[in-house]
């Protein structure tokens, strides 16, 4: 759990530790495959299904146009890390879309 929280402070260093750890509970099972841990922002696949999984079906947010938007802006913000955590990219996504109350 520290390593997520410490890899989200990287980029918002206020960030509430129990918003973590929900994002990290709901992931679950993911975050044990490295592959399935990570986000990549060149895959548009991938990037629709953030879209879909988190940001429609757990954030209850429709707004597609809104959602690609904030997914984009996440996606400049971590483009320095080769390595994009899902936990940190979730986190970042929700707070773009000021939804981290939703969690």
């Amino acid at each position: 759990m520290s390593d997520y929280l410490k890899d989200v402070r990287h980029y918002d260093a206020a960030a509430d530790e129990a918003t973590v750890a929900k994002i990290v509970k709901h992931l679950g099972i993911a975050l044990r495959n490295r592959d399935s841990s990570l986000v990549s922002c060149t895959d548009p696949d991938e990037l629709k299904r953030v879209r879909t999984n988190w940001v429609e079906k757990k954030l209850g947010l429709t707004d597609t146009a809104k959602s690609d938007a904030a997914i984009e802006s996440v996606c400049a913000a971590m483009s320095a890390d080769s390595s994009k955590s899902r936990v940190t990219f979730y986190y970042l996504t929700a707070k773009a879309l000021g939804a981290l109350g939703k969690l």
